[in-house]
């Protein structure tokens, strides 16, 4: 089951969270401790975040040894991805309908 997109969104509005998010997007998988070096706060922190990353589904984790390592679940934006297609409709419904105006008041 997909996370809720009110899950997804409350996960990545804390500036830290996203940044823990983009940094494994680009750089892929990542321990704590890799993640911790460029974080700017605690290792305790960080995996606090990892958590509720992971509660929302937008990371996973494997562990390997004594180690954690994460990555970022390309399906976890679903939610987020679905909810902005909705209102990409409606705004493209709008720039048509004003389009369709603009041709009328050049007549």
């Amino acid at each position: 089951m997909p996370p809720a997109p009110n899950d997804v969104f409350k996960a990545l509005a804390d500036p830290t969270r996203r940044d823990i998010f983009e940094r494994l997007a680009r750089g892929g998988e990542q321990t704590v401790h890799a993640l911790t070096d460029g974080a700017g706060v605690s290792q305790p922190a960080v995996s606090k975040h990892l958590r509720v990353l992971k509660q929302a589904r937008l990371v996973s984790a494997r562990s390997a040894g004594r180690e954690t390592h994460y990555s970022v679940d390309p399906l976890g934006l679903a939610p987020m991805r679905d909810w902005i297609s909705r209102y990409s409709t409606f705004w493209e419904d709008r720039f048509d309908s004003l389009e369709s105006l603009l041709k009328r008041m050049d007549q």
